[in-house]
């Protein structure tokens, strides 16, 4: 159920007023932000203008905790708000045992901007991968148990709804350029419905040592990308295609993987990697009927992290991999990226310039994103930057006509 204004206010002041009667008065903070975003084309149009209140609500006594994290976006180009809780639960706490209960953000793994092994909680990409990654990430109602023995612990998720990726419009400028013009989206079949049989479970054992951090997972999932089971209709006069009609379906999924680090004179190394069973490709053989077959599938990344003459520098190398491959799948059987990302602090700290850059090997594109961010005030921090995608074709050559400039300005209380 989509939360409403008053459902969430009565959820806040309840929760307030719960710690307060106790004695315990909660702690808030937050931040308020604009950013504005235009695009570099001829036109210069704004590709975004959007105000953010975000809060946090917490309070934490020896074995509990409280936590609500209410947000609101009002965009220029909208009437009604964007409005949610990113997060709300509570904490319970044994000597050796952790239990959360309530809409939260699970991440797991070592990537850096690459979802591997964090597949718990899902992606809301209606602006792509622009937004800030606990803006990407979406909150899901959950009860998570973490049990510690030693430098090991024991993580269990159980989630008893479904929440999909988050995926944009058909009119928006980030709605994939892959599709034709005669697609035609049927969700009659996209939602799961909510019940036992269709929860999910999820399990990571970790260990933390002097030499290595070691991390374990596996899960009984539903596939967050819904498979487009396509039907072709011909025109009977011409005998040429007319139309596509693709209806997205959610599958159960079997995933298993992991991910190691460790550092060698200070350089860290990184691997995380996860292999998906009977996962569903599109699949572009006239003779299947659904344009559907199963695959199994890996993913998986190294990585690098060291200083350079005082700035943090990181590369990562992704491959996916589809098992068994067949043409004429849509997807290639191997797909290549790199990940780029340099930060430095000048001026007493005030002033933070980065540059974090996708690359992909297979087609030849790339998302650029150099960014800038200084302190104006204690709490008021002006950031400015820029997302340039290059080449024709592939995930970011797509959007090469999305170049944009930009700026934000935020306050943190």
């Amino acid at each position: 159920m989509i939360p409403t204004l008053r459902n969430i206010f009565i959820l806040l002041v309840f929760s307030i007023v719960s710690f307060t009667s106790v004695g315990q008065s909660p702690e808030i903070h937050g931040y308020v932000r604009n950013y504005t975003g235009a695009l570099t084309g001829q036109n210069g149009d704004f590709s975004i203008v959007q105000n953010t209140l975000e809060l946090d609500i917490e309070k934490t006594t020896f074995d509990m905790a409280f936590k609500a994290n209410p947000y609101i976006y009002q965009y220029a180009h909208k009437d009604e708000l964007d409005y949610g809780l990113r997060e709300a639960y509570i904490d319970l706490y044994t000597d050796n045992m952790d239990i959360r209960l309530g809409k939260q953000q699970i991440i797991w793994g070592k990537a850096d901007g690459v979802f591997i092994t964090d597949v718990v909680s899902p992606k809301d990409l209606r602006e792509f991968l622009l937004p800030n990654f606990d803006e990407i990430r979406q909150g899901i109602t959950a009860a998570k148990i973490d049990y510690y023995s030693g430098n090991n612990t024991f993580e269990l998720v159980w989630a008893p709804v479904f929440v999909p990726t988050h995926y944009p419009e058909k009119e928006s400028i980030w709605f994939p350029k892959s599709y034709p013009d005669n697609y035609i989206i049927d969700k009659s079949e996209k939602n799961v419905k909510a019940g036992l049989e269709n929860s999910e479970l999820f399990f990571k054992y970790s260990r933390l040592s002097s030499t290595f951090d070691v991390e374990l997972m596996a899960g009984y999932m539903w596939d967050d990308d819904p498979a487009m089971h396509t039907r072709r209709y011909m025109d009977p006069q011409t005998m040429t295609l007319d139309s596509v009609v693709a209806t997205p379906r959610h599958h159960r999924l079997n995933l298993f993987g992991g991910s190691v680090s460790t550092e060698i004179e200070g350089i860290v190394l990184r691997s995380e990697a996860a292999y998906y069973m009977d996962k569903k490709f599109a699949t572009q053989n006239p003779a299947n009927r659904d344009g559907i077959t199963e695959k199994d599938y890996a993913h998986y990344l190294v990585g690098v992290d060291f200083i350079v003459g005082g700035a943090n520098v990181s590369l990562q190398f992704i491959q996916e991999t589809i098992m068994d491959y067949e043409d004429p799948l849509a997807q290639d059987e191997y797909s290549n990226t790199m990940t780029f990302l340099v930060n430095d602090d000048y001026l007493n700290d005030k002033l933070t310039l980065e540059l974090f850059a996708y690359i992909g090997l297979d087609n030849e594109d790339a998302l650029i994103r150099p960014k800038a961010t200084y302190e104006l005030h204690n709490g008021l921090n002006l950031i400015t930057g820029a997302n340039l995608f290059t080449g024709t074709k592939g995930r970011f050559g797509q959007y090469n006509a999305n170049d944009m400039a930009y700026f934000k300005l935020r306050y943190d209380f």
